[in-house]
């Protein structure tokens, strides 16, 4: 059997192993086969090849055929496809159901315990750490939002200004409804309107135009910074520093706070949607 191995390879995004590849491409290949047949085209050892084939049929990617010899043909690839959005959503709906139910459980409350008692024998100093990948930079940033009690402050980039209206505004109006006074700085251009109508509800926006930063105060304590421009990096190579130190903190919003007095009110630059 001949066939491409960068197609091969795509079809593991099924959640196939090689030898599952092979098999399911052979089969598909003479509509139905014996196994000892299968493992002749397919190159598989046939030490392997009824394991394999069992793990297919679990799968439901083909079925045993009743008989002697005992024969397999292939599931249609489409009805493997709807098959496998099924499983990969109840799948998702079990977890989802199960991190639910941990929330309100015991083993919950000893894992923050764990934690409380834990940090206080952490030296201040070893309260940061690296964090690669634009989505984890996003996790971790709202994970140190939602902490806050007095204030955040968040300098970013036109596109980072547009992401954050998608990403943080579930946060961001939870914190608005607790008080806490947001303010967000960006190059504010017509392309944020959209974005500019979902936080200033929640924020006070201004645009800079001289200063490029991305980073995240929270209570003058908490910093995320990122180091590179998003213009210039994909988002899965983008990296972050996240530390815990108040005298760093204090520093940068210091210098911020000069900013920001320079800063255009955000209804000087767009119109506000109601």
């Amino acid at each position: 059997m001949i066939v491409d191995n960068e197609f091969l390879n795509k079809l593991k995004e099924f959640g196939l192993n090689s030898y599952e590849v092979k098999l399911w491409v052979a089969l598909l290949s003479r509509g139905v086969s014996t196994a000892g047949e299968l493992s002749d085209i397919a190159n598989v050892p046939r030490s392997r090849t009824y394991d394999v084939l069992e793990s297919l049929e679990k799968k439901g990617f083909i079925i045993m055929k009743i008989g002697k010899p005992i024969k397999y043909f292939a599931v249609e690839p489409d009805h493997v496809v709807e098959n496998l959005k099924k499983q990969t959503m109840r799948v998702a709906d079990e977890r989802m159901n199960a991190i639910e139910n941990m929330k309100a459980s015991d083993v919950l409350t000893e894992l923050k315990l764990l934690h409380t008692q834990g940090v206080e024998h952490v030296d201040a100093s070893d309260l940061s750490g690296s964090v690669r990948g634009r989505q984890n930079l996003y996790n971790q940033v709202e994970s140190v939002l939602s902490g806050a009690e007095k204030t955040v402050t968040i300098m970013t980039t036109t596109e980072g200004f547009i992401r954050k209206a998608e990403s943080l505004q579930n946060v961001l109006k939870k914190l608005h409804k607790r008080n806490v006074t947001i303010r967000i700085a960006a190059p504010i251009t017509r392309a944020c309107d959209f974005a500019v109508s979902k936080l200033s509800k929640y924020a006070e926006i201004r645009s800079v135009e001289k200063i490029t930063g991305r980073f995240v105060l929270v209570d003058s304590a908490e910093l995320v910074f990122m180091v590179l421009d998003d213009a210039d990096v994909h988002p899965t190579y983008d990296v972050g520093i996240w530390v815990n130190t108040p005298f760093f903190t204090q520093a940068l919003e210091g210098l911020f706070e000069l900013a920001w007095t320079e800063m255009k009110p955000v209804k000087d630059v767009v119109t506000i949607k109601a």
